[in-house]
């Protein structure tokens, strides 16, 4: 049966929850409070390098029954559930900040119409939801944690055909009011209390992290034993209690979610006496990976015997954190861009994500294609797995470059390919 759904916060979780409850069948009013991003959405005007959510905002917009506004009240107080997709970013000891959620939180509380559900979509500490309905103060108003899985670059899909939906709550037919509104989606349904719901995001994405970890550092030994990470990951993929996801090697995690989520959790981890080492050693592991690939990239591209960097060129092939994606938020990518910069390489990139006038790429020059970024370089080196990068002329870069040099950080590129046309490739675990 259709709702009534207001969403808070239009940012990229906010935005694919709108879009994507108004696509099945709901009545949904996005609220955000930077006017001029509303007047642009309520435009059709969608900023968000998301596959399908321009399309599905347009959509809403033309049958009706998605809405864009700057004023939270009135809609709070007609709606049947609120879903709080506000940011939590990390703060400066690990934390979550919640000030945002804080804020809203406090202004909404006395409007919500009663018999409302309260959804805590946003990634939060466990203990949050318990905290927001103490906060609310209100025995008509429930509390439901339902934690977000959504992946940038696959946000939509990943709403539309999710693994799982997990819901907390202190009572069934409150978690059943939340379930209702994804009935359509036919997805299998967690049912637990709220604190656990949160515990859930956390325990998975920091898994995550630790597995990509993992699989780096078995690359660094493939290297030192002469095995080949390709094909040890290949023979590791077939055992179902592995299984595929996350046994690419790269420079390290990154994002928005990751880094932020593992230090939460290694805070929360401090806060009841937890050390949890595993999960600080991958978070250190990471941080070595990319001053790894730093260090790979002065070993190939330097000069002289120390292989120095200073005033060498080089042309990168990537900087946001993931394909598909326009996020510079904590990208690896940059993370290692940066670091060359530091030992005094002159940068030239090139990103199909980015639009050149971000703040974060203050002392690298964005070019337009791969061959500008190649032109006098003595190197080029692969951050980011850009489908687009494979397709490349390479013989035209190679004739481009002073150094026949290609540093694949991602293991991206066809080896073969590269050597044909005359270039030296060179990537992480792999022999050659």
């Amino acid at each position: 049966m259709p709702r009534r759904v207001v969403v808070i916060g239009a940012g990229y979780v906010g935005l694919t929850t709108a879009a994507c409850l108004s696509m099945l069948g709901h009545r949904v009013v996005c609220c955000e409070v930077d006017r001029g991003k509303v007047g642009r959405l309520a435009r059709g005007e969608v900023r968000t390098r998301e596959p399908d959510l321009r399309e599905l905002v347009h959509s809403g917009l033309r049958e009706g029954t998605l809405e864009f506004t700057a004023e939270s009240g009135p809609a709070v107080s007609e709606a049947d559930a609120v879903f709080l997709c506000l940011p939590t970013p990390m703060g400066e000891d690990g934390a979550a900040d919640l000030s945002a959620l804080e804020s809203v939180v406090g202004q909404i509380g006395g409007s919500l119409r009663s018999g409302c559900v309260l959804v805590a979509k946003s990634t939060v500490p466990v203990g949050t939801s318990a905290w927001i309905a103490r906060s609310v103060a209100r025995s008509d108003v429930a509390v439901v944690s339902n934690p977000e899985f959504l992946r940038e670059g696959s946000a939509v899909h990943d709403f539309l055909y999710p693994e799982r939906i997990v819901v907390g709550a202190e009572r069934a037919e409150t978690a059943e009011e939340v379930v209702a509104l994804y009935e359509r989606l036919h997805a299998p349904v967690v049912r637990t209390d709220r604190e656990s719901a949160e515990m859930v995001k956390y325990a998975a994405n920091c898994l995550l992290a630790t597995k990509l970890s993992y699989v780096n550092a078995v690359a660094g030994l493939c290297e030192g034993a002469g095995a080949d990470v390709a094909k040890v990951t290949e023979g590791m993929r077939h055992d179902p209690r592995v299984g595929d996801a996350c046994l690419a090697v790269g420079p390290g995690w990154g994002g928005s979610c990751l880094p932020k989520d593992a230090r939460a959790l290694l805070r929360a981890g401090e806060t009841v006496g937890f050390e949890f080492a595993l999960l600080r050693a991958s978070v250190e592991a990471n941080e070595r990976q990319r001053a790894r690939m730093v260090s790979r990239v002065a070993e190939v591209c330097g000069s002289g015997p120390e292989r120095c960097l200073e005033g060498v060129r080089l042309g990168l092939l990537g900087l946001v954190f993931k394909a598909g994606t326009d996020d510079l938020r904590d990208s690896p990518a940059l993370a290692v861009a940066r670091g060359l910069s530091r030992l005094g390489a002159e940068l030239t990139a090139v990103d199909p994500g980015l639009r050149g006038d971000e703040a974060e790429l203050a002392g690298i020059t964005l070019v337009d294609n791969a061959y500008q970024a190649a032109k006098g370089t003595g190197g080029l080196v692969l951050l980011t797995e850009w489908s687009g990068f494979r397709e490349l002329d390479w013989r035209r870069l190679g004739a481009l470059l002073e150094r026949p040099v290609v540093v694949d950080t991602r293991n991206h590129l066809d080896p073969e390919v590269v050597r044909r046309a005359g270039l030296r490739w060179c990537g992480v675990g792999r022999p050659g």
